[in-house]
């Protein structure tokens, strides 16, 4: 594995919120207490975010806090209605009496490249080709055995190549958006899940194994792969001005757990889980933390989790476990799974 240097030192600004937990709602930062203290209330104004999946949950959150910086704010989800009514609520909300950004729906499906194709061309179009900051959100968890429109494994497909994807068509746009003041930023949001599963290589739909697919291991097997695609982002692009975080956004129950039913059930019985459990503008804290703190100026390749560097995983009696694995910082796994996805995905090596 890859010898990790912590590039924060003290690895982030909100330690000691985070020391004893007391649920939902606690005294854990907000997405919009990071804007805050950042002191970015209408100071990003020109600026041009992307960000998937905000029709309900952190992405929601994610992008009602980052539009109270007045930068121009995308939207992407799969139910337009929905997606129409986010968009309308979150610009006519008073956040912010400085925010004067943009706030925009467009409709992608990540279980299709196609789709994910011609929201990558429409968002390029509504916004001149600038990009400064792309937050890949959007996600499934522990789904039934499964294929995409593509014939890929359905957590692997949604989770990481549409991500991977997007970005290959939006690269462009972030390494000419990016200036001294403002380096163009990816970040992407894995999971403390990343620890179930490294990449299985020649496995990915995960049919080899003994007992056949393992809904825990495939959505491990796509956290890992978000932390792998935003640490080659910044060994590929990192010299050139744009830079890449991965982010463990906590416990948060949202859509995305409801095929976990019954397990969030049995940890919300445990009380120190249920004291962990963050409400979704707690947990979007540390994705607006990844792509807007001045601490992360210049900066990437690393895994984040309570807005701060997360540190080795280290021994925990506790079910929900800190840190990252060993397995996530493997530099030779990190390239030959983007030389894969390329081909997976139909895009050429830029490299």
């Amino acid at each position: 594995m890859t010898k990790v240097t912590p590039l924060l030192d003290p690895p982030g600004p909100y330690l000691t919120d985070h020391d004893s937990p007391n649920g939902p709602g606690d005294a854990r930062p907000t997405a919009l207490k990071i804007v805050r203290d950042q002191k970015l209330d209408g100071k990003l104004s020109g600026l041009v975010f992307l960000i998937t999946g905000c029709t309900g949950g952190i992405g929601l959150e994610t992008a009602r806090a980052i539009q109270a910086t007045g930068a121009d704010v995308y939207i992407t989800g799969r139910n337009d209605a929905l997606g129409a009514e986010v968009a309308a609520d979150i610009s006519s909300a008073d956040i912010s009496p400085h925010a004067g950004g943009k706030l925009e729906y467009i409709h992608v499906e990540l279980d299709s490249l196609a789709s994910v194709r011609a929201g990558a061309a429409e968002f390029l179009r509504r916004s001149g080709g600038r990009l400064n900051v792309l937050i890949a959100n959007a996600g499934v968890m522990r789904t039934p055995e499964g294929v995409s429109k593509d014939g890929f494994e359905t957590q692997f497909a949604t989770n990481h190549l549409s991500h991977f994807l997007l970005f290959q068509l939006v690269k462009e746009a972030l390494l000419k958006s990016t200036t001294p003041q403002f380096q163009s930023r990816v970040v992407t949001l894995s999971s403390s899940g990343h620890g179930y599963s490294p990449i299985l290589f020649d496995n990915y739909d995960l049919k080899k194994l003994p007992d056949g697919y393992d809904p825990t291991k495939s959505y491990g097997q796509s956290k890992t792969a978000n932390i792998y695609m935003a640490n080659e982002i910044e060994r590929r692009y990192g010299s050139k001005g744009l830079h890449a975080l991965s982010v463990h956004p906590g416990a948060i129950v949202t859509g995305l757990a409801k095929h976990s039913a019954g397990m969030v059930e049995r940890v919300s019985q445990i009380p120190d889980m249920r004291r962990r459990f963050k409400n979704p503008a707690q947990g979007a804290a540390t994705t607006v933390w990844a792509a807007v703190a001045k601490e992360w100026e210049g900066k990437g390749g690393r895994y984040l989790e309570d807005c701060r560097e997360a540190p080795p995983l280290y021994p925990q009696e506790r079910m929900m476990p800190e840190g990252y694995n060993p397995h996530a910082y493997d530099e030779a796994s990190e390239k030959r799974l983007w030389k894969e996805s390329l081909i997976m995905v139909g895009e050429k090596d830029d490299a």
